[in-house]
């Protein structure tokens, strides 16, 4: 557990027993396309270095000084691991509480069990325990959950709609294997490589609890240079394919970045008895590799050289050196760990203390990042259409795809609205980055990616734009009615996980800074809403994003729709800033005013 001692009341202590015993502490830009409008853009000076680490030097305190949260509602332990989760008292009393009333609310039956995999605890006392579901010993996918209790009471639960049932399937399966394998081959487009068999499960998202073949395919894309890694459900019973899961989620030595982007900035490197080597000692040893061109993703780039120096200045400004690129991930990366860490207590991705690692130079001309949770690794091509995709709020985008796989696991394709926050979420977290990071060359705005947009002087051109993002002509800004059909959120079906966030990021932006268009571009305030409700205030990005942390990690799980995210946004809110305050009355005009209610 991560814990804030200096936070702590004796009120919490019996909390805290928690952590006795320890001795210390993709951005998909094909889908998106490029965003048109115009503005005037500012120039800044690129030869200066900017510190990252200067400025996250800001104690946590300063960061939320004057947000007025709620006393209490702050973190003071978490757990930093999901072996340490479900070992921990805190998830003791929550299995005791899903021995009663609780585990009615979830439709528990006699042989459902239930394990922790994160616990985090408020400075009230008040404990969030994530728990996974198992039927028989059989994982129930799409039966997770979050029970909230204080002092051994059940405050609520957090669930999606899947398990509102106490039926559960017979565990027989009816096809054999291969004929599963078979189905899951047919429905790939492209070569297949292999298909490995994670075992049988109980699937339970869309559908009442059927009993399913979990497989993993491995393969090549046809006409698509992205990782091929889907994970198929197809149903024991009857052979019928259930759900197509894709894996891959797109978009201490001082030394000195010359990079591409953002000019050269100030990092720290690890440094040997040869010279220096990008290995980041100060956040968890994360470091960046030469992928020369390889898409070897599903093992790791294996051979791909570390980046080392003999001067500790890496890059030159200009792709002609091989390591400039490098610097800008290496840039973003260090800068997402330490907003993680200064603004919300989150020591790393998986609140591990381990950092991750980058490859850059990632296949021919490759038009896109990934995040690629299997190998816990970021992945960066140095673009055709684009410019490397090496930006700032590009691997902060990344990143949170990493922790919101390490928390609430919200689905990506085929699963309803799910998709859609979950790059909502990342497009939210790598602007925040940007903001926080607070450097000259690339000041916070709105746009997701543009620094990566060629022939973009103005710098309004982007992959994508928070307040209006259907400017491309292709993603939703305005919730429908029943929401987004899952059958139609596949990879660029029309509700495709990158056309639907525009209604969280609309959401994020109203939330930010009320119904205002931002200078230089020509819209009308009634453009920014979808009910005409243009005096909207803002409560600002801080107090956002603290609500959406809050939200994402506590409170989300693995299947929320849009209205869930409404009323887990408003617990979250209250948490922080208690019942009917300014900030969770605006919070709650504005998801009206996208249009879920």
């Amino acid at each position: 557990m991560q814990l804030k001692t200096a936070l702590l009341g004796s009120a919490i202590l019996a909390a805290l027993a928690l952590v006795a015993g320890r001795t210390g502490a993709g951005i998909d830009t094909a889908p998106a396309g490029r965003a048109a409008a115009t503005a005037a853009g500012s120039a800044a000076n690129a030869n200066a270095p900017q510190s990252v680490a200067a400025h996250h030097n800001t104690p946590l305190a300063a960061l939320f000084a004057g947000t007025g949260a709620r006393p209490g509602s702050d973190l003071v332990a978490s757990s930093s691991g999901e072996a340490e989760a479900d070992a921990s008292p805190a998830a003791t009393r929550a299995r005791g509480l899903l021995q009663g009333a609780a585990g009615e609310q979830v439709h528990r039956v006699a042989a459902d069990a239930f394990a922790a995999r994160d616990v985090m605890v408020d400075r009230d006392g008040t404990e969030h325990v994530r728990m996974e579901r198992s039927y028989h010993g059989l994982p129930v996918v799409g039966g997770d959950f979050v029970v909230h209790s204080q002092n051994g009471e059940l405050k609520s639960i957090s669930q999606g709609d899947n398990m509102r049932t106490t039926a559960r399937p017979e565990l027989q399966p009816k096809i054999g294997l291969e004929q599963a394998k078979i189905e899951a081959g047919a429905n790939f487009d492209g070569q297949v490589r292999k298909i490995d068999n994670a075992g049988l499960v109980v699937f339970a998202r869309g559908v009442e609890p059927t009993l399913a073949y979990q497989l993993e395919l491995h393969g090549e894309r046809r006409n698509d240079p992205l990782p091929g890694h889907i994970t198929y459900f197809v149903d024991a019973g009857n052979g019928k394919l259930l759900q197509a899961d894709d894996r891959v989620q797109t978009a201490a030595s001082n030394g000195t970045g010359k990079t591409l982007l953002i000019g050269n900035v100030g990092i720290v490197t690890d440094s040997t008895s040869s010279g220096f080597r990008l290995v980041d000692p100060s956040r968890g040893n994360g470091s960046t590799y030469d992928a020369q061109g390889s898409m070897s993703y599903s093992t790791g780039f294996p051979g791909a050289p570390l980046f080392t120096d003999a001067d500790n200045t890496w890059g030159n400004n200009a792709t002609s050196d091989r390591a400039t690129v490098a610097a800008d991930a290496y840039y973003g990366v260090a800068a997402t760990w330490d907003y993680y860490k200064n603004v919300h207590g989150r020591n790393g991705i998986f609140n591990d203390g381990n950092g991750v690692r980058s490859f850059v130079h990632v296949g021919n001309a490759y038009d896109n990042a990934f995040w690629y949770g299997s190998q816990k690794l970021m992945a960066y091509g140095d673009g055709s259409s684009f410019k490397p995709l090496v930006a700032l709020d590009v691997a902060g985008h990344e990143m949170t795809h990493g922790v919101t796989e390490a928390t609430a696991r919200l689905g990506y394709y085929n699963i309803k609205d799910t998709g859609g926050l979950n790059e909502g979420i990342s497009d939210i977290f790598g602007t925040l980055v940007e903001f926080s990071a607070n450097n000259p060359n690339d000041p916070g705005d709105y746009l997701m990616g543009e620094k990566l947009v060629k022939n973009n002087p103005n710098g309004t051109s982007a992959l994508r734009i928070l307040f209006k993002q259907d400017a491309d002509g292709r993603s939703k800004v305005c919730y429908p009615s029943g929401g987004f059909t899952a059958s139609q959120t596949g990879q660029g079906g029309t509700f495709d996980p990158h056309f639907t966030s525009g209604v969280l990021n609309r959401v994020f932006y109203l939330a930010s800074e009320g119904v205002v268009v931002p200078s230089g571009f020509s819209y009308t305030k009634a453009q920014l809403v979808c009910n005409n409700d243009t005096t909207i205030a803002g409560i600002g990005r801080n107090k956002v994003g603290a609500i959406m942390y809050r939200a994402l990690t506590r409170y989300f799980v693995s299947s929320t729709t849009y209205p869930q995210a409404r009323t887990w946004t408003l617990q979250a809110a209250t948490d922080l800033y208690g019942a009917n305050s300014a900030e969770y009355n605006a919070l709650a005009r504005v998801w009206t005013a996208v249009g879920v209610n």
